[in-house]
């Protein structure tokens, strides 16, 4: 058997070689090694390749009218807050007016606006809360972009420590503003110049609406966190203002060109009035308010009773003031007796006062409400014998052993009496209750 033999010489070359051998073989790896990389960061972020979140939707405005009928010195003696709203809608040319006053561009070339801006750095965002939905307004292309397709104004008024006027108004504009597009150049009076522009902003917005004969009201006590919740507005954004803006339900009378001489309604038949009657803990908050919504939109006076007076908590973190006891209900003052859910709601089943309040709407024939798991009210009271009814699902044996006829529908209307399933049915159920009350 042949020896082998492994010169120095031998062994010198092969040592020398071994860095050549490395990275002959490493250059095709690590190039493969930096594609995967990419392509996978790029799979795994596709969220870097775009600036922002598309908007569901754009609405262009008109144009803006940039004259008008009314001075500057009568808008500003007419300047009320206005708190109560008929709920009619508004048009998108009066929208379009709004977001001019408050962010419009006023010279294309250098992108001056309605409102000064320290620095021209515009930090502000105008949201608007609608019937529709939640959009921004883009002041460049005056445009409206959809951000949200859910009218959020009843979560608005729970943020806003459940102002009625934040559900009511046919349009909230939340004035939004970022500290930090203004901390570089401004670094400890960012939060300051912010604060300043978004007055700036509120005030022309306000006085515009007065020039459309709007009402509007400004709310800044509100929970921000929630707020942002409701809107989904972005994260580097804190609301700062909103402005309620809306028709008034209750007109300044005007003669002359003079103001504060009093007040009238917008028309002149009687009010319909309805009392609402939540427990005295854990109502559901979506059933009274959106209720409530329904009905003071349609003109309908409302009142909330319970069995104590003062702020009531929801099932939810919400609170409602109560402002009667229902033991002081006198059912010939109101078109509709209305018994709101929630977990609650139980308190009246075996109430006497409650069932005679019941028996007493019924037999002359008021318009009687009840939704979620309230209809045992009705049941327990006797008077939902023949009667077409729906209710939660818990309730649907006792409501079949008083003689309903249980349907399971979002909403019943049999006659004057309303029943509806639950939360996801109050705006329906609100809808009827009101429809029932003018159709009488």
């Amino acid at each position: 058997m042949k020896r082998l033999t492994i010169s120095k010489v031998s062994v010198v070359r092969f040592v020398a070689g071994i860095p050549n051998l490395f990275r002959s073989v490493w250059e095709p790896i690590k190039w493969g090694l930096l594609v995967i990389i990419l392509v996978g960061f790029a799979t795994l972020c596709p969220a870097q390749r775009k600036s922002r979140i598309p908007p569901l939707r754009v609405i262009q405005l008109p144009a803006p009218k940039l004259t008008g009928t009314v001075s500057i010195e009568e808008v500003l003696a007419k300047r009320r807050s206005v708190r109560e709203f008929t709920g009619q809608p508004l048009n998108f040319t009066q929208i379009s007016q709004l977001a001019w006053a408050g962010q419009g561009i006023t010279e294309k070339e250098n992108g001056f606006r309605t409102a000064p801006s320290a620095g021209a750095i515009y930090p502000i965002n105008l949201y608007f809360a609608i019937q529709g939905g939640v959009f921004v307004y883009n002041p460049y292309e005056h445009s409206l972009e959809q951000t949200l397709d859910q009218d959020v104004r009843i979560r608005l008024a729970a943020a806003a420590s459940n102002q009625g006027v934040v559900a009511e108004a046919a349009c909230n504009i939340i004035v939004a503003g970022s500290v930090r597009k203004l901390t570089a150049k401004y670094r400890n009076k960012a939060q300051r110049y912010m604060l300043l522009e978004a007055g700036h902003i509120a005030q022309n917005i306000q006085l515009q609406a007065v020039g459309l004969k709007l009402g509007s009201v400004s709310v800044g006590a509100f929970n921000i966190r929630d707020v942002n919740k409701a809107c989904r507005l972005p994260a580097n954004l804190e609301p700062l203002y909103i402005i309620c803006v809306g028709y008034p339900a209750v007109p300044t009378i005007t003669g002359k060109g003079e103001e504060g001489k009093g007040t009238h309604r917008t028309d002149s038949t009687k009010a319909k009035r309805a009392v609402l009657i939540i427990a005295s803990e854990n109502f559901r908050e979506e059933e009274l308010f959106e209720t409530k919504f329904v009905l003071d939109g349609a003109g309908v006076e409302t009142v909330t009773a319970s069995t104590r007076t003062g702020v009531i908590n929801g099932m939810l973190g919400g609170s409602a003031e109560a402002r009667i006891l229902v033991r002081d209900i006198v059912v010939d003052d109101y078109d509709a007796i209305i018994f709101i859910g929630g977990s609650g709601a139980r308190e009246y089943f075996d109430s006497g006062v409650a069932l005679d309040i019941a028996r007493e709407a019924a037999d002359k024939r008021k318009v009687l409400a009840a939704i979620c798991i309230a209809p045992s009210v009705l049941a327990n009271a006797g008077v939902l014998t023949g009667v077409r009814a729906t209710s939660f699902v818990s309730e649907r044996a006792r409501l079949q052993r008083a003689g309903a006829i249980y349907t399971g529908a979002p909403v019943e209307r049999d006659g004057p009496i309303i029943t509806g399933r639950g939360p996801e049915a109050a705006r329906l159920f609100g809808e009827a209750v009101a429809d029932a009350i003018f159709s009488r």
